[in-house]
């Protein structure tokens, strides 16, 4: 059977997945189970201790960390947990997804273990710390119990049940200091076959879209968006971009052509970071460069090139009017600022300029990124610029990462089947909040 890497990844869902990979399981405990196709919800929460996100959707179980580019769902498994056979469409999917521009079967291919003197085969997965992506261990494929409930996009229904293939966590990873305390594993929202959005939309059949709104909600499926009392749906109202994809990763790429820096209400002129030509583009052979999503990355992180240009662009833009006074670095951080020279804005934060991520042909509007994305309170009187630079090794990965810090408050909602990225900037002050949404059921 050949390999199902990213290349194939439109097709295995539906032919490959859709009876085996999420098997709903019948109804217990009132959840619902079957013919019910309804959109999904579940909450999201923030751990204070490590600033990644976590989803409780694994029954019986602790959170899992969510990772926008991870191909798999891994967690923390039983004795006697169920296997499956290294030839299945399920073991080729999990295999042949690409870690650190390698693919994992070149490395790792399936286990063998004998029982009972008759040698079979049972698939193995290798499932990676999602914040350092350099300590992987193998663990068998096998499937967990999950749940999440129903929506109209405005209130969360009755619970659903179903089941999700992933990988057996090994303990040194479970025991990772890069996990949340009470963290159980990590459930995988990338371009793979095996993340649990792909798997979700097989089995529905509510179309490859998800969303997320940190900290506070995911949402599986087609369905309008409501995220406080009040607002209409947000599907009718947010931005839209493009997406791009790379050849060796899972992430979602957004297709920035320039960089740019602008104080909002001030007669100003903008500021064009100007890094070398080209170091923004994401290179469709190697997979390098591009501008990627994250959840597991805290801050924006960037290349030395395009960061050194960025932070000379911000100083120069902050600096024009005069009266913003410096203060020292607070690490990780290169720019900081006295609050005692700024000024409060009603709602949006801080009187700064405004970053633009200016997007190419196919956008509906450019990324704004507000002050309450831009800037975090690093010590007292100081308010630092929220964006680090890349260590060692950046040059073989994405050449901006948008971190978590950069996205909360803010509604993505990921179309794959249109390769669309929708995004509604900071909600702050629009009447909608990540924390809006309805998990209360209606009686």
């Amino acid at each position: 059977m050949r390999r199902l890497c990213f290349h194939h990844l439109l097709a295995v869902p539906v032919l490959l997945l859709a009876a085996a990979v999420v098997l709903e399981c019948a109804a217990q405990g009132g959840a619902s189970a079957g013919g019910d196709h309804a959109p999904l919800v579940s909450p999201l929460a923030k751990d204070p201790a490590t600033s990644l996100y976590t989803i409780s959707i694994k029954d019986g179980a602790g959170p899992l960390v969510v990772d926008l580019a991870g191909p798999l769902v891994w967690s923390a498994c039983a004795s006697g947990h169920p296997t499956f056979p290294c030839g299945s469409a399920e073991c080729d999917a999990a295999n042949c997804w690409h870690q650190q521009g390698r693919p994992w079967h070149q490395d790792y291919g399936a286990g063998a273990e004998v029982d009972g003197g008759d040698r079979f085969c049972a698939c193995t997965a290798r499932p990676c710390d999602p914040v350092t992506r350099d300590r992987c261990a193998p663990g068998d494929l096998t499937t967990f119990a999950m749940s999440a409930n129903a929506t109209d996009g405005r209130n969360a229904l009755h619970p659903v049940a179903f089941q999700a293939v992933g990988a057996c966590a090994p303990n040194q990873l479970l025991r990772s200091r890069s996990l949340p305390a009470g963290a159980e594993g990590v459930a995988g929202f990338g371009r793979a076959p095996l993340s649990l959005p792909a798997q979700l939309a097989a089995r529905r059949g509510f179309g490859r879209r998800f969303a997320l709104c940190l900290p506070g909600v995911a949402i599986f499926g087609d369905t309008p968006i409501y995220l406080g009392y009040y607002p209409p749906d947000l599907m009718t109202t947010i931005a839209s971009t493009p997406l791009a994809a790379s050849p060796k990763s899972g992430g979602y790429y957004l297709p920035v052509e320039a960089i740019s820096v602008s104080w909002p209400n001030w007669n100003a002129p903008t500021a064009r970071a100007a890094p070398p030509p080209g170091a923004l583009e994401l290179n469709a052979a190697t997979g390098r460069g591009g501008v990627m999503l994250s959840t597991v990355q805290r801050y924006t992180a960037m290349r030395p090139d395009v960061y050194r240009a960025f932070v000379l662009a911000f100083n120069e833009t902050i600096g024009t009017p005069g009266y913003v006074k410096p203060m020292p670095a607070v690490a990780p951080f290169e720019l900081c600022y006295d609050t005692f020279s700024l000024r409060r804005v009603r709602v949006l934060g801080w009187d700064v300029p405004s970053i633009r991520l200016e997007l190419g042909a196919g956008a509906s509007m450019n990324w704004t990124v507000a002050s309450g994305n831009s800037m975090v309170q690093a010590a007292d009187r100081t308010l630092c610029l929220a964006v680090v630079e890349m260590g060692p090794g950046a040059a073989h990965g994405a050449a901006v990462v948008i971190g978590g810090y950069q996205v909360e408050d803010n509604l993505l909602v990921f179309d794959e089947d249109k390769d669309v990225l929708h995004f509604s900037g900071l909600l702050w002050g629009s009447g909608a909040t990540c924390s809006g949404f309805n998990f209360t059921a209606p009686q």
